[in-house]
């Protein structure tokens, strides 16, 4: 019942459809009603949300400890079955780890299953987590991971007669985790968990640090391998004053079909980069999945970035040629490194110009395309994101296993006591190590925090409608040509912007007024920072480096490190801790690489 003298409002069909009976004083919006002031309450609803946060707090500081607790125990058994600790055997470390991701199937299974259960309920989800590339690229180095498994279980068949039975379930049960966890990532990595959080939590961070074991197992075992070719190529060198004994747990019985095991043996190993790949990437993406346990997204919006190849042509060519060196260079180390002094000699300097070469062009493209990005003038998405600030830490610290190599080698370089001819073509090589990845990190971190760049044809405007104190957004149909929402009125009219009592606000940024008043003259950017121009010289420096990072991390994975055959390191620091040194940071140094290359792809396809 409305009180006499007022009349309810109009709704806007009723309005338009109305006869009009002739000139009327224009409604207004009634004046918004003050409530009456009741007695001070306590803010129970945010009381309430705050002892709802204390118990999901207190369940990610448990999970975490019972995941690094799970880790150390693992490392630990690790080191023991490596230093032929008496009591540990290969079956025990094989049968732990076997434990670990049954644990992990039964979580994913039922997971799975409840998530199937309710398949109907509509769920947030991280947009940014688990991009389809991303996903693209752990399915390949899944199969490769499935084809090696294939291969031990082979090499058990060939040893059969004097290997324990965990050497055969193990692979076995690797291929099983490998496939149901490739799904599951597929399927869930977006996943915002808000039900179950508690256990949920203690389920994923038992996957990550289950998928970090089993990429430090696959480190342990392709760092054994290489060091046991370093020490036999020490030993035909003929260097007589470094303890050398080989250790490659070689099973102690003869293989049915000797040719058949060797190959089988020689292409584990040579598989063994793409397996680490999986697993460390596996664990990153499962991380991002337990950060986002419990979350409350934002109201912001990603945009969804798109792959084209238009316009990296430059980039590309010049890419690729460094890619078809770098296997050339990998081919002629391998073959000449070992065979006599002078050859690992002249093995190493092109090795040290080669590198040297690449990192100077990958330097000079980062420092333009960081100057491209200083100089422009696009906000900064600062929204927070879990999956952007780990790529970012995972590239300072991965950083830093190479950053550790490279001032061991500078600090041989200038205190040995007789530096061979070789040697100094190390020095500039290290130091560009640690300048191009510092340039580079600073390029990457800058783009990706970036917003993504939107054109001018495709630009909204908001409209808020205020009435009785309350604002509405509303999205604006596209802009013709110039047209902007508030620039509807008749021809001739001069209206304000509120009618009938509605206030219509337009928000916006700088660009979108610099848009109304036109486009900028010529000469108020320079040349190569106009939008088109920009965008193309930041893409081919994206793609450059994304395909230089794949060839800097072919050398490294597949047995081309000079760090082991440069010789000159083990003589100032002693042959044990320069190989444990070594034996440590190149797994980071490595994934450095790959993740890098990953990254850069995103900046690619969001530029």
């Amino acid at each position: 019942m409305m009180p006499e003298g007022q009349r309810a409002p109009a709704s806007p069909r009723a309005a338009l459809s109305a006869p009009d009976t002739g000139p009327s004083e224009p409604t207004v919006c009634p004046p918004p009603q003050t409530p009456t002031p009741a007695s001070p309450e306590p803010p129970a609803p945010w009381r309430g949300s705050v002892r709802a946060s204390v118990p999901q707090k207190l369940a990610e500081a448990l999970s975490s400890q019972y995941g690094l607790n799970v880790f150390v125990a693992g490392l630990l058994l690790l080191l023991a079955w490596a230093v032929h600790a008496s009591g540990v055997g290969k079956s025990d470390l094989l049968c732990f780890l076997t434990a670990l991701m049954l644990l992990q199937l039964l979580w994913m299974l039922w997971y799975v299953r409840r998530s199937a259960a309710h398949r109907r309920l509509i769920r947030p989800k991280d947009t940014q987590a688990g991009a389809r590339w991303l996903r693209g690229s752990i399915t390949l180095f899944a199969v490769i991971t499935i084809i090696l498994g294939c291969l031990k279980i082979g090499y058990f068949v060939g040893f059969s007669e004097c290997l324990s039975a965990a050497e055969g379930v193990f692979p076995v049960a690797h291929a099983v985790h490998t496939l149901l966890q490739v799904y599951f990532l597929w399927g869930h990595a977006k996943d915002i968990i808000q039900s179950f959080k508690t256990l949920e939590r203690f389920g994923v961070i038992h996957s990550v640090f289950t998928n970090l074991l089993l990429w430090a197992n696959s480190v342990l075992n392709e760092s054994k391998h290489q060091l046991n070719e370093h020490k036999e190529r020490l030993i035909t060198l003929g260097f007589g004053n470094i303890t050398i004994e080989l250790d490659d747990h070689t099973p102690p019985c003869n293989c049915t079909p000797p040719t058949l095991c060797s190959a089988i043996s020689h292409g584990i190993y040579y598989l063994y980069p793409f397996n680490i790949e999986y697993q460390i990437l596996a664990s990153t993406m499962l991380y991002v999945l337990w950060k986002n346990v419990g979350r409350k997204m934002d109201s912001h919006q990603y945009q969804k970035i798109q792959f084209t190849f238009r316009g990296v042509a430059v980039g590309s060519a010049l890419g690729l040629a460094v890619l078809a060196a770098t296997i050339g260079v990998v081919v002629v180390y391998l073959i000449q490194i070992g065979r006599s002094k002078s050859k690992s000699e002249s093995a190493l300097i092109m090795f040290y110009l080669y590198a040297t070469a690449v990192l100077i062009l990958m330097g000079a493209g980062g420092l333009v395309g960081i100057l491209i990005y200083r100089l422009d003038e696009q906000s900064l998405d600062e929204s927070k994101n879990p999956a952007r600030k780990l790529d970012t830490d995972l590239l300072v610290g991965t950083a830093s296993g190479s950053w550790l190599l490279s001032w061991g080698s500078i600090l041989a370089i200038l205190c040995a006591e007789a530096r061979p001819s070789y040697t100094w073509y190390n020095l500039p090589y290290s130091i560009l190590v640690i300048a191009e990845k510092s340039i580079q990190n600073l390029f990457i971190i800058e783009a990706t925090h970036r917003q993504p760049e939107v054109s001018e044809d495709i630009r909204t405007v908001r409209v808020v409608t205020v009435c009785n104190g309350s604002a509405t957004s509303l999205a604006s149909s596209c802009l013709k040509s110039g047209a902007v929402t508030g620039d509807v009125a008749p021809q001739g009219s001069e209206m304000p912007p509120a009618v009938n009592g509605n206030m219509c606000l337009r928000e916006g940024d700088d660009k979108e007024e610099r848009s109304r008043e036109g486009p900028p003259g010529p000469a108020s950017h320079p040349r190569f920072l106009q939008s088109n121009t920009k965008g193309r010289v930041l893409r081919n420096i994206a793609a450059f480096l994304f395909l230089c990072n794949i060839s800097l991390w072919i050398p490294p994975a597949f047995g081309c490190r000079p760090e082991y055959d440069n010789g000159l390191e083990e003589i100032v620091f002693g042959f044990e801790p320069w190989i444990i040194l070594v034996n440590l940071a190149m797994p980071f140094s490595i994934f450095y690489r790959m993740h890098a290359a990953a990254s850069l792809f995103e900046v690619y396809c969001k530029i």
